[in-house]
């Protein structure tokens, strides 16, 4: 069956790219539903994985609806459906083709570098607007270069980067380290992310607000949502410019966007936290209700990397001279939180994704609520399909990313309907994929007139106007 995005009814359907895929359909190696590189005993209780490899009991949803219009059907299938369409080889990984992808992305940024500060001078270049302008060029071209060494580390923190985890590990924490991003501390929590995928109580990542929450953030009643049509595009400019620029901080430091339902930490650790300032919730404190009690020494290991780096970053600015190292350095980390900050929320944001309660939620359920992008050549190119194949990603994590377009290709036909794509415009369609989100999904809600089991289906409904409407609600006396 083809499958294209959910859109509008008066949206042509439009074509992925075509890609060769093996016809192969042994049976893969028995991956588990719950791949993550150190399983950890707080999250890997879900009372939905131990029966993912059978069809679950059949329920009755009434009519569910996605913020398009277009109807929603709950997800059938099964992990071992997903995991039996892929052919074997798509799991192999190799430390030396995975290493070689560092190697060019690091010649990438050394060559940009050298070039640059060799020949975009006033000797070469008297211009100084046209200068000004090609080290414009230069921050963007090394924020590229240096997301694509953070996807690597992204590969290695998943086990996909090679048959080693002590080779991952090592590189891994070598790679985020340098790009200020604590290797174990993120690992961990992004671990319990792919475990709790679309879970409104446990997932990690861009968790959306309720309408409660949406109501309360505005200063509004509940009620209320359902009457509001105007559009605030400098309420979603403002919320997208602190989203792009500080979102990948606050998140480390505050947690914001994960799960605020730390008193359930089955160590206690999480009494009395909560994300925000001062909530005592971050990715930098071996007590934070993120972690176990047994993660410390990790994320103690974590720190040390990110003392080094910064120790390393105030050596070379008393050395160079901090102008220069805000143009060579830190402009472009500026550029590589922002990349992956839009890569993240557009993977789990959408019209036409669900999120679901910790009743209704199971893990295919869960990776099914995520949708590929397309970015191009950078995107396949500079960035490692990342942005193409994120859906098998959180089906099968361990699949290296130069597998992953095969991989993607062989579990279409399982996924049916439910694998979602929006690959239209390329580059200039995933830029504008960032601000259709904010103004479409603000908030989850049920489906209105929703009953029984399809109240714990949550779909992005918006205040301003696009879309299916919020369900009406009558005020509370």
């Amino acid at each position: 069956m083809a499958s294209t995005t959910s859109l509008p009814a008066s949206s042509k359907p439009f074509l992925r790219r075509n890609i060769t895929s093996a016809t192969d359909s042994d049976s893969s190696a028995m991956v588990s539903p719950i791949d993550s590189p150190r399983p950890s005993p707080s999250s890997t209780s879900l009372s939905s994985l131990a029966s993912d490899d059978a069809a679950p009991a059949p329920k009755q949803y009434n009519k569910l609806l996605d913020t398009y219009g277009n109807e929603f059907k709950v997800p059938d299938f099964t992990i071992k459906d997903i995991r039996d369409a892929i052919p074997k080889h798509c799991f192999e990984r190799s430390y030396v083709r995975s290493l070689g992808y560092v190697a060019r992305d690091m010649v990438y940024l050394a060559t940009t570098f050298f070039l640059w500060n060799n020949f975009v001078t006033p000797e070469y270049i008297p211009s100084l607007p046209l200068r000004v302008v090609l080290w414009g060029v230069y921050t963007f071209l090394q924020g590229l270069f240096g997301t694509g060494l953070w996807v690597l580390a992204h590969e290695c923190g998943h086990g996909a980067f090679s048959p080693s985890q002590k080779l991952n590990n090592f590189v891994g924490w070598i790679l985020h380290s340098a790009l200020l991003v604590p290797y174990f501390s993120w690992q961990i929590s992004h671990s319990k992310h792919h475990k709790a995928t679309g879970n409104m109580e446990r997932d990690m990542v861009f968790v959306p607000r309720t309408r409660e929450q949406q109501a309360t953030r505005i200063g509004r009643f509940v009620h209320e949502l359902s009457e509001l049509t105007e559009e605030t595009p400098i309420y979603t400019f403002i919320h997208l410019l602190g989203q792009q620029l500080i979102g990948w901080w606050n998140y480390l430091l505050t947690n914001v966007t994960g799960h605020n339902n730390h008193e359930k930490q089955r160590e206690g650790r999480g009494k009395g936290r909560r994300n925000g300032w001062g909530g005592g919730v971050n990715h930098f404190d071996p007590r934070s209700p993120i972690f176990d009690n047994r993660d410390a020494p990790y994320i103690l290991l974590s720190d040390l990397g990110l003392a080094i780096t910064i120790s390393a970053l105030i050596y070379l600015g008393k050395t160079f001279g901090w102008s220069n190292m805000f143009v060579w350095y830190f402009l472009p980390y500026l550029w590589v939180n922002h990349w992956l900050v839009a890569i993240t929320y557009l993977q789990h944001t959408d019209p036409s994704l669900p999120h679901y309660t910790e009743e209704e939620w199971n893990f295919v359920r869960g990776a099914a609520a995520t949708i590929d992008r397309e970015f191009g050549f950078i995107g396949r190119h500079l960035l490692h399909g990342i942005i193409e194949t994120h859906v098998l990603h959180h089906y099968v994590s361990t699949i290296p990313f130069y597998n992953a377009d095969e991989a993607t290709e062989a579990i279409k036909p399982v996924m049916g309907q439910h694998y979602r794509a929006d690959t239209r415009e390329g580059p200039i369609g995933f830029i504008k994929a960032i601000w259709k989100s904010a103004r479409w999904c603000q908030w989850v809600e049920p489906t209105e007139g929703a009953e029984g089991p399809a109240k714990g289906v949550l779909f992005f409904r918006n205040q301003n106007g696009l879309g299916t409407r919020p369900a009406k609600m009558e005020p509370v006396a």
